[in-house]
């Protein structure tokens, strides 16, 4: 009686294995196709006006479409790590009002935020990490003891670039949901203020005025990001001083 020929173990290895890397090269093509289609020329604030009545035009006749096809760009943006994030931002605010750009981008933006840190978990995280370099390390100690309130201070004043602080909860084992939740509600600030000035965009060329963001991050905003920082830090401090206490 023949022997059945030994089955192969490599196979569902070899199948988990390009499981995980598939969202890797997803993301490098489309790093690496952003740059090669000239798509980065777009990403200026002389584009934005030079297409702004087209823009406004297919908002106006494509309105649902108008929303998905801005969230998806934008979640696909900040989970390849392209530029041009802050651009979008305002744009948002320039087609869709104050309100609902912030509101739009600050869920497009959690999603791209959350899809580059479901990678980062994987077993191919270590390749992020490296790119990230040591300014991952110098954020792990406070992720592991105060997830939330160490990760929404990082979202509402840019210590550190956004894709740095999208990957380093991953190597502290920061549970999803305080991940989605701190980034939901710390980039609402700072979302608000870009898609404000994008709301006001219209009036500025009306007038015809130059745009420019180099007046944005004034004193008074960065003052009341900080501040907002600090409050979330209270948990924190309370944590540190009833340890204290207990001891």
């Amino acid at each position: 009686m023949a022997t059945p020929p030994p089955t192969s173990s490599a196979t569902p290895a070899a199948k988990s294995l390009w499981r995980r890397l598939l969202p890797l090269f997803v993301l490098g093509g489309l790093f690496v196709g952003f740059f090669a289609a000239g798509l980065d020329r777009f990403v200026s604030l002389e584009a934005l006006q030079a297409h702004r009545a087209e823009l406004q035009g297919f908002v106006a006749a494509h309105a649902v479409a108008a929303v998905v096809i801005y969230m998806v760009v934008y979640a696909l943006m900040v989970a390849a790590s392209l530029p041009g994030a802050t651009l979008f931002t305002v744009t948002g605010g320039l087609l869709f009002g104050s309100l609902l750009g912030t509101a739009y981008t600050v869920v497009a933006a959690t999603i791209g935020a959350t899809v580059i840190f479901l990678i980062a978990r994987s077993a191919f995280g270590d390749a992020l990490r490296q790119k990230a370099g040591r300014r991952v390390e110098r954020l792990l100690d406070g992720f592991r003891d105060n997830a939330f309130s160490y990760l929404l201070v990082l979202r509402l004043v840019p210590l550190f670039p956004f894709f740095v602080v999208n990957v380093a909860p991953a190597f502290a084992d920061v549970r999803l949901r305080v991940y989605v939740l701190a980034t939901l509600i710390g980039i609402v600030p700072g979302t608000f203020v870009y898609a404000q000035v994008g709301a006001g965009f219209d009036s500025v060329i009306a007038s015809g005025g130059t745009l420019s963001l180099s007046g944005v991050l004034t004193a008074d905003v960065v003052l009341a990001l900080a501040g907002l920082a600090l409050l979330s830090l209270i948990p924190v401090a309370y944590k540190y001083w009833k340890g204290r206490r207990d001891a």
